[in-house]
């Protein structure tokens, strides 16, 4: 008879070390730069990829200060430019953990711009990135510690999180099983 893989090892049970929550409030980031000639279009607008490549580094921030660890960016699940930034302007990020699943996590980011004469500041993009924590030593994905949620608005974006997750899997599964 085959040996089975058990979870107890001399009767003990295996345990899985328990990582202390942490309250999303950890995880918020901000950055800002102001928009220079090198990263517009002819228009004088702010470069659509420009604003993903600082997406990225806003959420990245996020995901690590709540994982304490090396985080690879896993998926753009949403990004939507809502109003352009100008030349001049300074490009406002903001970022937090949304949710986390074992060892991935979702950041939501916000970007504003803002008139550096009247201060009048826009929201013009939204995006959610998943990351992954990878372990220094091994380079493997980590288990990530929990959120502590604690406002409705945090309960709020908790849920959406877990739905769109959902609905990348499905689509991924989709994918993988698709007959060309």
């Amino acid at each position: 008879m085959p040996k089975q893989n058990s979870p107890k090892k001399n009767n003990v049970p295996h345990i899985l070390p328990t990582l202390k929550p942490k309250p999303i409030s950890a995880s918020r980031s901000e950055m800002a730069e102001v928009v220079l000639p090198a990263t517009t279009n002819p228009l004088g607008k702010l470069l659509g990829g420009h604003v993903m490549h600082l997406v990225d580094i806003a959420a990245a921030m996020a995901a690590s200060r709540h994982s304490n660890s090396y985080v690879v960016t896993a998926s753009v699940d949403y990004i939507d430019f809502r109003n352009p930034i100008n030349i001049g302007e300074i490009v406002i990020l903001k970022s937090q953990v949304n949710r986390v699943f074992h060892t991935s996590m979702e950041v939501g980011v916000k970007v504003f711009s803002e008139n550096a004469l009247t201060g009048e500041r826009k929201h013009t993009t939204t995006a959610y990135v998943t990351f992954v924590a990878i372990d220094a030593t091994t380079k493997q994905p980590k288990m990530v510690p929990p959120l502590i949620l604690k406002t409705p608005e945090e309960k709020r974006r908790w849920h959406e999180a877990g739905s769109r997750r959902k609905a990348r899997l499905a689509l991924r599964f989709r994918k993988r099983h698709a007959k060309d």
